[in-house]
């Protein structure tokens, strides 16, 4: 039974990889994860989807950003203690600021992953 739902921005090389590597991690299939480039269907408009990272644990609200890579970690046995950690409203608010703080170099990154991976 899948206990999260993850939204990601397949289109972007930097979300891939990282997407990548936590299937990889996902060992018990605990995630299903959901491509918000493709035809899925989205709780939110699409831009919002891909403006921010999105998840929502099974029965819970739609959670966005630093909570939602949380979600994800709880989701991941390797991962869960950071994502129990993020339960405390000051290393929840720490990452969301962090989370922020990449948002602005996101574009960057995207770009040169994807030249990156134009030349190979």
């Amino acid at each position: 039974m899948r206990r999260v739902t993850v939204w990601h921005d397949g289109d972007c090389p930097l979300c891939r990889r990282e997407i990548a590597l936590m299937r990889r991690l996902d060992r018990t299939g605990a995630i299903e994860f959901v491509d918000v480039a493709g035809p899925a269907t989205c709780p939110l408009d699409r831009a919002e989807m891909l403006a921010r990272f999105h998840a929502r644990e099974a029965g819970g609200p739609l959670l966005s950003g630093a909570a939602a890579f949380a979600a994800m970690w709880r989701a991941i046995p390797v991962l869960r203690p950071l994502g129990e950690a993020a339960r405390s409203r000051l290393v929840l608010s720490a990452l969301e600021h962090l989370y922020l703080r990449f948002l602005r170099v996101r574009p960057y990154l995207q770009r040169w992953l994807s030249r990156r991976g134009a030349r190979a």
